[in-house]
């Protein structure tokens, strides 16, 4: 499902235009941007929990070429899925 697919159902379900739905969308996920990026992170009871983890600088080989190349340490997003979610995933 892409956003615009997302704004759409929304629309459906609820009584508002599809504009104030995609305000609301972009205000939810500049707003869980925000908190991941400051490293407190979002938790959503039964659904799960985004935040951020640090990978640290390693080795890395080219595949085509087998060159060696130093790659830098990173922040990388993760999601970590709720039990309710899982529940409902698997059943």
């Amino acid at each position: 499902m892409k956003k615009t697919d997302l704004v759409i159902d929304l629309a459906e379900q609820q009584s508002l235009s599809k504009a104030e739905i995609k305000t609301c969308v972009d205000t939810i996920l500049t707003t869980l941007t925000d908190a991941i990026v400051s490293g407190t992170g979002v938790e959503v009871r039964g659904f799960g929990s985004f935040g951020i983890k640090h990978k640290a600088a390693r080795l890395g080989v080219n595949p085509k070429t087998g060159e060696k190349t130093q790659v830098d340490a990173k922040f990388m997003p993760f999601f970590k899925p709720g039990k309710e979610l899982k529940e409902v995933v698997n059943n």
